[in-house]
């Protein structure tokens, strides 16, 4: 099973009833939160997700069933398996960064992630923006990187016009290579910038799944 299918089955549901609250995208960031400790407690992680202490509990529970994550008395950590699941996230979403506002942003709070290898598979970033809207963002911008240039799909002219430091610094922080993509996620506050990033991202990588798949 894939990542991306693992993803998937942690946001499904476990027993009859009503479908977990939390998304792919606080999966993702879970998964994130406990790989950067040696150990996270349920009350630290349902702060940093934005969830109830009864989702996050659930949450971890999801990750368990899947075993992903180990609990004891010194908090939550990655199994094994969890850290390769881990390590395989990392070379898909490798990084982040905030960014301020500017004609590529529709919010005041802004973050920016690189999905690694998926410029063939953007279409018009419409599907991005739509993800990121569904998780409470008010948007998200697409940028490939090709050719040494950020661009946004069907837009010919050049985004980047008296904001060239926004494009230095998207491309040196994110360390972007050729055929990645960049989704600026944007927001009234800085998590749901965040999520609305990470949703577009993760529904980028599951359409480039699926592609591949149909190959």
């Amino acid at each position: 099973m894939s990542l991306i299918q693992i993803i998937e089955k942690v946001t499904g549901k476990v027993a009859p009833g009503r479908a977990p609250s939390f998304t792919e995208a606080h999966v993702i960031k879970a998964l994130e939160t406990i790989g950067a400790g040696k150990g996270v407690g349920r009350i630290k992680l349902s702060k940093i997700l934005g969830l109830g202490e009864g989702e996050t509990r659930t949450l971890v529970k999801h990750l368990k069933n899947e075993e992903l994550v180990q609990v004891s008395r010194s908090g939550i950590a990655l199994s094994e398996f969890g850290e390769e699941m881990f390590l395989d996230l990392r070379s898909k979403i490798p990084g982040a960064t905030e960014i301020p506002i500017s004609p590529l942003t529709v919010g005041p709070f802004n973050l920016a992630v690189l999905v690694r290898d998926v410029g063939h598979r953007v279409k018009y970033g419409v599907e991005q923006r739509d993800a990121a809207i569904k998780v409470g963002a008010f948007g998200a911008t697409t940028l490939v990187f090709s050719g040494n240039r950020l661009t946004v799909p069907g837009i010919g002219e050049d985004v980047f016009r008296g904001v060239k430091q926004i494009r230095d610094m998207l491309v040196s922080e994110l360390k972007a290579k050729e055929n990645d993509v960049i989704i600026i996620g944007s927001a009234n506050n800085k998590l749901k910038a965040e999520l609305g990033a990470k949703t577009a991202a993760f529904e980028l990588l599951k359409s480039s799944e699926k592609e591949k798949k149909r190959l």
